[in-house]
């Protein structure tokens, strides 16, 4: 999750992989565009998802950290999926500030899915097996 977020919030700042876009509802248009020509974002977005990513490389190091940071992940995109679904209807946006329609909305839900996946799972036990048995 960690790089896939990196990656993401790199390319929200690359020309070429992120096309301008305009929408009335949206007050933060520093850095608003279409990545892949699909999914928007703003200086604001691209900045989040690199923190969640550099979050997310440090939460690899152990076991109950990815956890945490799996529900974390689940707990905020669930809240965005939910949010867009009402900006849909209505404004588009979370507070101005950042754009919560289109692509956008199944992408939040698909990440939570993904962290709740990660972040709930049930560890598994594991069978240490003896040099001399």
């Amino acid at each position: 999750f960690g790089i896939v977020f990196l990656l993401v919030g790199i390319a929200g700042f690359i020309p070429g992989v992120t096309t301008p876009h305009s929408h009335p509802d949206v007050m933060l248009t520093a850095g608003l565009g279409l990545v892949l020509g699909l999914l928007l974002v703003t200086v604001l977005h691209n900045a989040a998802h690199l923190l969640f990513g550099v979050w997310g490389l440090l939460a690899s190091r152990s076991d109950s950290a990815s956890r945490t940071y799996g529900k974390v992940v689940f707990v905020a995109y669930a809240l965005l999926a939910v949010m867009g679904l009402i900006a849909a209807m209505n404004l588009h946006t979370a507070f101005g500030f950042v754009p919560l329609y289109g692509h956008d909305i199944w992408l939040h839900a698909l990440l939570a899915a993904g962290g709740a996946y990660f972040g709930f799972r049930k560890p598994q036990d594991r069978m240490l097996r003896s040099e001399g048995a």
